[in-house]
């Protein structure tokens, strides 16, 4: 996961916001072992407890990484639906906003083998839990999200497949 922080998310730029986080240690990688869904939720519940909770100087983001429990994207994709809810049943619409990665993720009508997926693909099964205040000023302070969506499309397509497989080491 660090490699791919550090070499996809931060070195192409993916996010612009990332690295002022990553540098100040204020990223948090939390990777659960839960063997089923109601332990991982349990874990979810911690994770965004603790963000809550945590003054964002010292947290201000989090990673939560599953490295086994969800091998096929469209059961992780149809469990975003369950992590919604529990973003409800927190109170937490408005104040932590969460966003999917996974190995294999695909843009709804996009062809699964297009590398601008890789815009969402992590090595793992992961929910980046964001504070909606940080994402505010990040953007204010910012170029428009829809600029910064188009040139990570045109990073990745000018990286192509085997670019992205070079960037993140999958021969070494």
């Amino acid at each position: 996961m660090r490699r791919w922080i550090e070499r996809a998310v931060i070195g192409l730029n993916l996010c612009p916001f990332a690295k002022a986080v990553w540098v100040k240690d204020q990223v948090r990688i939390a990777v659960s072992r839960a063997r089923h869904l109601d332990a991982f939720l349990d874990d979810l519940d911690a994770e965004l407890l603790r963000l809550r909770d945590t003054p964002p100087e010292v947290l201000d983001t989090t990673l939560l990484v599953h490295p086994t429990l969800f091998p096929d994207f469209f059961v992780f994709n149809d469990f975003l639906d369950v992590v919604d809810r529990v973003i409800e049943e927190h109170g937490l619409e408005g104040v932590i906003q969460v966003a999917p990665f996974h190995p294999d993720f695909v843009f709804d009508g996009v062809d699964p083998d297009d590398i601008t997926n890789a815009t969402n693909r992590a090595p793992y099964a992961t929910l980046h839990l964001l504070r909606e205040d940080s994402v505010a000023r990040a953007v204010a302070s910012g170029d428009p999200v829809e600029a910064i969506v188009e040139r990570n499309l045109d990073t990745l397509r000018r990286l192509g497949p085997q670019g992205w497989q070079r960037l993140l080491g999958a021969d070494e």
